[in-house]
């Protein structure tokens, strides 16, 4: 995906309309706020970036399809994103959309937790929205909280059914509530189907240290782990590196990789296959377009925590290269999740 480098600029104290102006973007700046269309969307990512292949580029693939959808050009007078260079930007970068009149600001993720609640009430005529955090009630923030426990579950089940080795290795970006959901749900789900397998679990530290990542994924298949489920955005990418060199020079040696946020089967392909055993799906785009449209008919549901499942379609499991007899069995706790008979937990040891 093309990156709109332009916009991290604004760190010079430049706005959004003069850069896309500048830029020759689709209907530049120049026209007053009150030619605007309403319901103007500006995406504020972290420094993971919007092609981080997970968290943030699902997002921006669902606003620009929102855009789309209701013949909104991107820039100020539809929808556009900033991005950050660091956690330093993410105030300046909500106060930027917010003084460029978007009427609802997204915040990607829990790292803008602290820089939206001192934004926020500074700018109560914008609707702010955050996604995985559950914000203290503020009437002009939103927020979108997905249960990620619950499709890791289902991909704990996928790996315990998979693995030849009975060991199976969980990398997570950066420890925290949100990354607390993946590892529990996915220890929970191989020790439910496999409580001999070996599960290990590591972090990286970060979103952004893919060769951390890679480093980390060489010492855990060198181990005897066959499968990785990785939950760490960019540092992610690092996992699927290692995977695919290692299956390039012997692929009758198999390892597996199961992505997170978004199907990530392009992520996998190597010389004569492919890597991606599955993917966990966080259907934050959709989540995205939803609060968009409510915002669109003047219903913005500021102050409430809307909660996204299975149940929601708010999370889920690829296919992937499953087999069939493995995809029914996963189907089952789905169906066993989505009806209340199995509670997933949110904290790993839990």
């Amino acid at each position: 995906m093309k990156t709109n480098h332009s916009l991290s600029l604004i760190a010079a104290g430049v706005t959004i309309s003069v850069l896309l102006g500048a830029c020759g973007a689709e209907n530049p700046a120049k026209a007053s706020t009150d030619e605007k269309k309403n319901g103007t969307v500006g995406l504020a990512a972290d420094f993971s970036g919007i092609d981080d292949k997970s968290f943030n580029q699902s997002a921006w693939e669902g606003l620009e399809a929102w855009g789309q959808k209701n013949n909104l050009p991107k820039g100020i007078q539809g929808y556009d994103y900033i991005q950050a260079k660091s956690a330093s930007d993410y105030v300046m970068n909500l106060q930027t959309l917010a003084n460029n009149k978007f009427d609802t600001v997204v915040a990607m993720g829990f790292k803008l937790t602290e820089a939206l609640i001192e934004v926020a009430p500074q700018y109560p005529e914008t609707n702010f929205t955050i996604v995985d955090v559950a914000m203290p009630k503020m009437d002009n923030v939103a927020s979108l909280v997905f249960k990620d426990n619950e499709s890791a579950f289902l991909a704990g089940i996928a790996a315990a059914e998979s693995t030849l080795s009975n060991k199976v290795g969980f990398i997570g970006g950066q420890q925290s509530d949100i990354i607390d959901k993946f590892e529990a749900g996915f220890v929970q789900g191989v020790k439910t189907v496999k409580p001999e397998a070996e599960v290990r679990v590591e972090y990286v530290n970060s979103f952004a240290d893919s060769a951390k990542g890679k480093a980390i994924a060489a010492a855990m298949y060198a181990s005897g782990i066959d499968i990785i489920f990785q939950a760490a955005g960019d540092s992610g990418n690092g996992v699927f590196s290692e995977a695919k060199d290692l299956m390039n020079l012997n692929s009758e040696n198999k390892k597996w990789v199961i992505g997170a946020d978004r199907d990530q089967t392009k992520e996998g392909v190597y010389n004569s296959g492919n890597v991606t055993l599955t993917s966990t799906l966080k259907q934050t785009g959709n989540a995205i377009q939803d609060i968009a449209d409510k915002a669109l008919k003047g219903n913005f549901p500021g102050g409430e925590i809307l909660n996204y499942g299975l149940s929601e379609d708010g999370v889920g499991l690829t296919d992937g290269q499953l087999s069939k007899e493995i995809i029914d069995k996963i189907d089952l706790f789905k169906q066993q999740i989505s009806n209340g008979e199995l509670v997933v937990t949110e904290k790993p040891g839990k």
